[in-house]
């Protein structure tokens, strides 16, 4: 790479995403059956895959999540994906990191709609996730707390680095048309970079949704003011990543935007007061496709199969 796009490099508000470094790979290995094991849920059909599908972006492409026996959900699913570079998970930022975030769902009764407890019996009723658990973590504990830090450590893998826009900024300066290239300068002039910014270009702040204009949406979530409990706080939510944006529709906490094109017009207007045309959409869209990095291959797990001590699941109960 040549002295001036180092230089280049070092002046731009976004910064490369590095590939994932894995120092345990059985207890990644181990997470990640974890994660695709619908037995941790009460149905037996619903796992962490389910709704942050590794072949669909690591979302679900709803505009709420389906949970248990068919419930709506209240929120729009984040994407797994570089998820470990958020400030917090959830978009109200309730989960401090990754570990914390995995036990939400499974204990949620309009998710997983499980309990810790029965999930932790479940998996100790199977031996070969006993055997599993005890090379992993060298203990028979098998508690929710090692069930969530090797999920954790799976996820913590989900990294999509390699993008075109990656590789632009790594000095290749063939890796982006002109439209595209267009797109991100008017991405910066605009101010979309004052929130998404970062390797993750986003994820790394609170930001009030609807700053110039009100958002008027349904949806009943109110942001970090739900665990703060401040007024101030309300409508703040965590910045999404925009990483992988193209395949993570649709868009917001309350999923209301189906098309990027839809989006960037209604960020444009409530949160910088600007309308841009048609060709600027178009040229903003242009380069967030660009953000598209190399997705997880992944082997998918052949799981423990359960013991005759493992409870069978209940899904019309």
């Amino acid at each position: 790479m040549a002295a001036g796009s180092v230089m280049a490099q070092g002046q731009e508000p976004i910064r490369p995403i590095q590939a994932a470094k894995v120092t345990a790979p059985a207890k990644v290995e181990l997470g990640k059956k974890l994660f695709f094991d619908p037995r941790l849920s009460k149905s037996g059909s619903i796992s962490c895959n389910s709704c942050h599908n590794l072949s669909m972006g690591g979302s679900d492409n709803l505009k709420t999540s389906i949970g248990d026996k068919w419930q709506k959900g209240p929120i729009n699913s984040p994407t797994v994906l570089n998820s470990s570079g958020n400030i917090a998970q959830f978009w109200d930022g309730r989960a401090k990191d990754l570990k914390e975030q995995a036990g939400g769902p499974i204990a949620n009764p309009g998710e997983m709609a499980f309990t810790h407890e029965l999930a932790v019996d479940m998996l100790r009723s199977i031996p070969q996730y006993v055997s599993e658990f005890k090379k992993v973590f060298g203990n028979d504990k098998l508690t929710i707390d090692e069930v969530t830090a090797a999920i954790a450590a799976f996820e913590e893998t989900l990294v999509t680095p390699n993008s075109r826009f990656d590789k632009w900024l790594k000095g290749d300066h063939k890796a982006l048309k002109s439209q595209e290239l267009a797109g991100y300068k008017l991405f910066k002039a605009s101010g979309c970079v004052g929130c998404h910014n970062g390797p993750n270009l986003g994820g790394n702040s609170y930001q009030k949704m609807g700053v110039v204009e009100a958002f008027k949406t349904t949806n009943t979530a109110e942001g970090r003011s739900a665990i703060t409990g401040k007024d101030a706080d309300r409508f703040n939510f965590k910045v999404p990543t925009l990483r992988n944006v193209e395949l993570t529709y649709p868009y917001f906490h309350d999923g209301s935007a189906n098309t990027l094109g839809e989006a960037v017009d209604t960020m444009g207007r409530l949160q910088l007061g600007r309308k841009f045309t048609d060709t600027e959409n178009t040229e903003i869209v242009a380069f967030l496709k660009t953000l598209t990095g190399d997705q997880p291959k992944l082997t998918l797990p052949a799981l423990p199969p359960s013991s005759d001590k493992t409870k069978r699941p209940h899904p019309f109960e």
